[in-house]
């Protein structure tokens, strides 16, 4: 059978819905992998696209027995592939080497015995007719029936109610964050709908400013990111560039205290490889929000969120792993 494409829906992030409301909502763990819309047209086959519409199928092997677990039944399927960690949480880093090999099936087949991955399934739009209007609380019930439980495919649990409670479980077990859907919401494809919110769990942790690499286009003459470290083991060791978190103003005054601040030399030790960076003194202390640290302990997601002028970089002591 031939299947029409359907773009994923995308979440917006956001807070928890009003407590009055919290009835109205389900709750999933949020993933960290690669989106993907799952085609099976019901003749064993299987097909995975990205969210770009690239078919991405040849990258996960061990995903391919999906194909003929609901027979002749033709569907198309929601989820994220997700590469997981020794405690079973999702490890965006490791999934990392299993992206992009669609045309290279041969070393993807053996990166996929070294570092398999997982298939959550969180939504059903196609099942033998278009069904992306009914709501959401039914799509997950025909989704439920669907029974899809394997080696390396599953369906996450979803509560309904309680979403503070569940958003706090999502931050004591180290998870990625917290998915809110509103029970009746239509499946939107291709739109970024309040129906869904996504809520990241967030860390802090205080920074020394240490470079700072040029805008481009309308940031042109200001810093487009600043070169981020840590204190440990006496000296300043570099953990990531941050690019968000400024106004417009703020981002104008950065650039006259980085300009104040320039010097030759580098910084960290040992330097990273930036083209383009310019070094200042590592006088400026910062805080920055972020989702996880890479194995080399490198800031995913990191955004600005405050200077702290009431810290000497000497008092901003690292808790690098």
């Amino acid at each position: 059978m031939r299947l029409p494409l359907i773009a994923p829906m995308l979440a917006t992030p956001g807070t928890l819905p009003p407590a009055r409301q919290d009835a109205q909502w389900a709750y999933e763990t949020k993933q960290d992998g690669q989106r993907v819309v799952v085609y099976l047209p019901g003749d064993g086959g299987l097909e995975l696209r990205a969210r770009s519409g690239e078919v991405i199928t040849g990258a996960y092997p061990e995903l391919r027995p999906l194909g003929g677990v609901l027979g002749a039944t033709p569907a198309v399927l929601d989820g994220e592939v997700v590469a997981l960690d020794e405690q079973g949480r999702s490890d965006f880093e490791r999934l990392q080497s299993r992206m992009g090999l669609a045309r290279s099936p041969a070393l993807a087949t053996r990166r996929a015995a070294r570092t398999p991955v997982h298939l959550v399934l969180f939504d059903v739009m196609f099942l033998w007719q278009d069904i992306t209007s009914l709501p959401y609380a039914r799509r997950r019930r025909e989704l439920e029936e669907l029974a899809l439980a394997g080696p390396h495919w599953s369906m996450p649990g979803a509560i309904v109610g309680h979403g503070a409670q569940a958003l706090e479980a999502t931050r004591r077990s180290g998870l990625e964050g917290l998915m809110c859907k509103r029970l009746g919401s239509v499946y939107e494809p291709g739109v970024r709908s309040r129906s869904w919110i996504k809520i990241r769990n967030v860390r802090a942790v205080d920074v020394i400013v240490g470079g700072w690499l040029p805008g481009r286009g309308r940031l042109t003459g200001l810093p487009g990111a600043v070169l981020v470290g840590q204190r440990g083991t006496g000296r300043l060791r570099y953990v990531g560039r941050v690019g968000t978190g400024w106004s417009e103003r703020e981002r104008a005054e950065l650039a006259r205290t980085l300009r104040a601040l320039h010097t030759q030399a580098c910084p960290f030790e040992p330097a990273p490889r930036v083209p383009g960076a310019h070094w200042v003194l590592p006088r400026l202390v910062g805080e920055v929000g972020y989702s996880t640290r890479t194995r080399a302990g490198l800031l995913r997601q990191p955004s600005w969120l405050r200077l702290r002028p009431d810290l000497a970089p000497e008092d901003s002591a690292a808790d690098l792993p």
